[in-house]
């Protein structure tokens, strides 16, 4: 027998059960059952009195006595089966509402028992719901926990019950030794304290107490996340022997200068660690590829700006690139306020440069004299030609696909380094886990002298004073964005629309210009409406989601969310953080429905509790789980058997430091101590992944 075999081929399952198993649980092999983890486990190792039980008692329990006075009752939903259990201390009842004949025949009346079940305390008498019943002291009393594992009644009707799971898999347990052998190597087993494999899954199965089960617990889930960070691991060193890069050693005028007398504000600590972490990448002669986390206005442009002066340093040039004209409009527009006394020149170009313009950018990109070029998806077009692109920068890099993003790469004959931004936080245990192939820099500090967003839950009835709030915000010279989920009225969704919302708006701030934006407007249109409200002319902006990313109005203090409800929490702080980008104190006002959801609740009361955007996305993977963050290209690989993204953060990494350790030592894993390791890895992963062929 193998962990391959089939079950069909152990004893009391068979062809016919093997096929039911492998349909409703989708367990075919010997290492599928070993890998059936329990749900729960009880523990039989005590004997309850009725006398001892408590109101309050709602457990599951084993009681010995004898079964008493059984009989059907017909009530009007079908019927049941009622009996009285006894031992020297007092009476319960017993009941089964789903029976057949052979289990009635087969209770034993009069005679020593012992059962099993949950207890509950009903109308003055205590009750047990379809008991487990077993007349053999010795089978009775464990000195184990026992194992509870999933199950579904299509398989209970077939006699395949938790009981049938607890003999099968006990049974299959006597030959572990010679089924599954060590893989981890020794020394990191002993660093760790961490239990041996087999009696792992001896103890995860049947430990003797809760003590041993965390331990074994520990050791799988351990195992699980090690074996994944290493085949990232493999995965970016392979990358990095088949990626040259531009070295840049320099760290030279440019950067200095600017540093020491243009910096408009002290570099955050966050920002500090950040830039040194991409210095110390970009000295090497193999490619960068960096993700740069930072929330909204954690000051993500400035390291972007202080990288590209590093490669104007070193004799290169860069290019920032991002999803929408806007969002390229502003980071020209930031990046060229702050290099206006340097004399260093940064062109824009994107769909709407005119021909003209574009002449310009081509011909100075050719002959090296313009070193920094900011735009959109222009930049990929076959005319744009470099000298010697040495940094790329992409922001919102989840916005660009793979084929864009390579069109970049071959800009030059030695790919340049890579920085990709997002301002959307990515819960740790993620960026850990599926990130692990880039390099990842968190910038998890806000700049000095920010004030915190207010955020306030506020409902229909408090709309009128929601109003007058704006309109005092608007007296003092501020503006008001108003965000609606839906564009026009839905016969199926109850939701606040924008066309509905405007007429409101506009005939309560009637002496205010209001101007509108959403995404069945004409790409011009909506541009003309934003820098309308960007440029102060118009006090309030109605919008939908189409302002989540790339509108900076530092004037504006107030963002209106309607139906708040609606969106999720990450959409919910990514509209958030439109306001607060000037000196002057903001509020973001979530306005929902009076009947709320759970999750709802919990949402609206994360927003209003916290500005943290990291905090903010863990609860956002407790509420929606890691696939639906990933994306649903990437949500099958969180298909853990043991290890939980959410709850264990800890284990997460442990195995990635110590994958980066024994790498960094052993790249090849040629190592006495490492071969097991590395021969388990081959076995299990060869084939799957091109980075796995390692020999």
């Amino acid at each position: 027998m193998t962990l391959e075999t089939s079950i069909e081929f152990l004893k009391n399952i068979g062809t016919e059960r093997a096929k039911l198993i492998r349909n409703v649980l989708g367990i075919s092999t010997v290492e599928d059952l070993l890998t059936f983890y329990p749900i729960r486990y009880i523990d039989k190792s005590k004997i309850y009195k009725i006398g001892d039980l408590t109101k309050e008692t709602d457990a599951d329990l084993q009681l010995r006595g004898k079964i008493t006075d059984i009989q059907e009752v017909v009530y009007e939903k079908g019927k049941r089966l009622s009996a009285k259990f006894r031992d020297d201390t007092g009476t319960m009842d017993l009941v089964w509402f789903r029976y057949t004949n052979w289990m009635k025949d087969s209770i034993p009346l009069n005679k020593e028992i012992f059962i099993f079940g949950k207890v509950s305390f009903f109308n003055g008498n205590f009750s047990m719901a379809h008991p487990e019943i077993e007349a053999d002291e010795k089978k009775a009393l464990h000195g184990t926990l026992l194992p509870v594992y999933p199950g579904s009644e299509k398989l209970t009707k077939r006699g395949i019950n938790n009981k049938f799971f607890q003999n099968v898999i006990y049974s299959l347990l006597k030959d572990l030794p010679n089924l599954i052998s060590e893989n981890l190597p020794n020394y990191l087993m002993k660093s760790l304290k961490l239990m041996d494999r087999v009696n792992a899954y001896y103890d995860i199965h049947f430990p003797k107490n809760f003590k041993q089960f965390e331990e074994a617990d520990r050791r799988l889930k351990f195992e699980e996340a090690f074996f994944f960070q290493l085949g990232y691991g493999l995965k970016k060193l392979h990358q990095k022997t088949k990626s040259f890069g531009n070295p840049f050693p320099i760290v030279g005028d440019y950067f200095n200068n600017f540093y020491e007398n243009n910096l408009p504000f002290e570099l955050t600590n966050a920002q500090k660690r950040v830039l040194k972490e991409i210095r110390t990448d970009m000295k090497r002669s193999t490619q960068m590829n960096r993700l740069l986390q930072g929330d909204v206005g954690s000051g993500k442009t400035m390291v972007a700006l202080l990288t590209m002066l590093i490669a104007m340093d070193n004799g290169f040039q860069s290019c920032l690139m991002a999803p929408t004209e806007i969002l390229a409009q502003q980071h020209f527009n930031s990046i060229q306020e702050l290099l206006e006394n340097t004399g260093i020149k940064v062109r824009l170009l994107t769909g709407s440069s005119k021909t003209s313009e574009r002449k310009i950018i081509h011909e100075e990109l050719e002959n090296g004299e313009l070193s920094i070029l900011i735009g959109t998806h222009a930049i990929l077009e076959d005319k744009v030609k470099f000298k010697n692109l040495g940094l790329a920068i992409i922001d919102e890099q989840h916005r660009f696909g793979v084929a864009q993003r390579a069109k970049l790469w071959a800009k030059n004959n030695i790919p340049p380094h890579i920085l990709v931004m997002t301002a959307t936080p990515i819960p740790r245990t993620l960026a850990m886990s599926f990130y692990s192939d880039l390099d990842v820099s968190v910038i998890d500090e806000m700049p000095v002298g920010r004030k915190p967003i207010i955020t306030a839950h506020r409902r229909e009835k408090d709309r009128l004073s929601v109003y007058n709030f704006c309109r005092e915000e608007i007296e003092k010279g501020r503006q008001i964005y108003f965000v609606y989920p839906l564009i026009e009225e839905s016969e199926t969704l109850d939701y606040k629309n924008l066309m509905e919302g405007l007429e409101n708006v506009m005939n309560f701030f009637k002496s205010y210009n209001v101007t509108m934006v959403h995404g069945k407007m004409k790409p011009a249109e909506k541009d003309i409406n934003m820098q309308f409200f960007a440029s102060g002319q118009a006090q309030i902006m109605v919008a939908t989601t189409v302002i989540e990313v790339g509108v900076n109005v530092p004037n504006a203090s107030v963002m209106v969310i309607e139906s708040a409800e609606r969106f999720g929490l990450s959409q919910l702080h990514q509209l958030r953080g439109r306001v607060g980008r000037g000196a002057e104190q903001s509020y973001c006002i979530l306005m929902s429905d009076d009947k709320l959801s759970k999750e709802s609740r919990t949402r609206i009361k994360t927003m209003v509790q916290t500005n943290d955007g990291f905090k903010i996305s863990e609860v956002d993977m407790e509420l929606r789980g890691p696939g639906d963050i990933l994306g649903t290209q990437q949500s099958g690989v969180v298909d853990f058997k043991k290890l939980s993204l959410i709850e264990d953060s800890g284990i997460i990494k442990a195995s990635k430091l110590a994958v980066e350790k024994i790498l960094e030592q052993d790249s090849l894993l040629n190592h006495p101590d490492n071969q097991i390791m590395k021969q388990y890895y081959i076995k299990q992963y060869k084939g799957k992944n091109k980075w796995s062929q390692i020999s």
